[in-house]
């Protein structure tokens, strides 16, 4: 069977998977979770921490936390050039961006996201949250934005699943309100801006936005709760 990639909403870091695998181009289905609302137990099976994204994968598997299942999606892109061979220079650079992506900027803009979940009148609490996010995410760009001096991708010669991953969190710095991006870091604006134009992320915010959508790649459809459960119970 084709794996099911659980993807959270809103504006969930499980966008860069969706676009991961359009460029894989291989069969794949989606199930959406609304990361606001109670969890249903059949997502509590795949994925115990109540976490997106996760992964049913080929083999009925299940996989979650990003990093894993991007890395598993780049495996079998290789002749794509989404991944590369372990073992090998570039394998251990693109780990490396992956784990920066997520520890350091992930990280830095989840304390603007983390403002939310505080009372309504803590002012300070979020005041001082959205600060630190600010802070901590502008050194995170600024050396990024160093990375992407003279080349076209993060990795490499070709577009790989750490631009997927990319693309999927660098957009928090706008929706949180911390930055101009394209003011204060132009060289991040630029990269955005080139995979905002790829057909795979303009599918990825399409299934995000419940808009109308066309697949590059091999999306096969949504999965329902009654299929999930029928096929958990395979």
């Amino acid at each position: 069977m084709e794996p099911v990639l659980f993807y959270g909403v809103p504006h969930g870091c499980s966008f860069g998977s969706i676009v991961a695998l359009e460029w894989l181009g291989q069969p794949y289905r989606l199930h959406r979770i609304d990361m606001l609302s109670k969890r249903s137990d059949s997502f509590a099976t795949v994925s115990p921490l109540g976490q997106t994204p996760a992964m049913i994968t080929k083999d009925g598997k299940p996989l979650t936390e990003s990093l894993a299942i991007l890395h598993s999606i780049a495996a079998r892109g290789l002749d794509k050039g989404l991944g590369f061979a372990q073992g090998t220079k570039k394998f251990d650079e693109l780990n490396w961006m992956l784990s920066y992506l997520h520890t350091t900027l992930h990280s830095a803009l989840g304390y603007g996201w983390n403002a939310y979940k505080l009372e309504e009148d803590d002012h300070a609490g979020k005041a001082f949250l959205r600060r630190l996010a600010r802070e901590k995410s502008a050194e995170a760009y600024g050396y990024l934005q160093g990375v992407l001096e003279g080349r076209e991708w993060l990795v490499g010669d070709a577009k790989t699943v750490g631009d997927a991953y990319f693309i999927g969190i660098a957009r928090w710095g706008e929706d949180l309100g911390l930055f101009d991006i394209a003011r204060e870091f132009p060289g991040i604006h630029k990269h955005m801006a080139r995979l905002e134009a790829d057909p795979a992320v303009i599918f990825a915010h399409a299934i995000e936005d419940e808009t109308p959508h066309t697949s590059s790649g091999g999306f096969r459809g949504q999965l329902t709760v009654q299929e999930l459960d029928t096929r958990l119970a395979a």
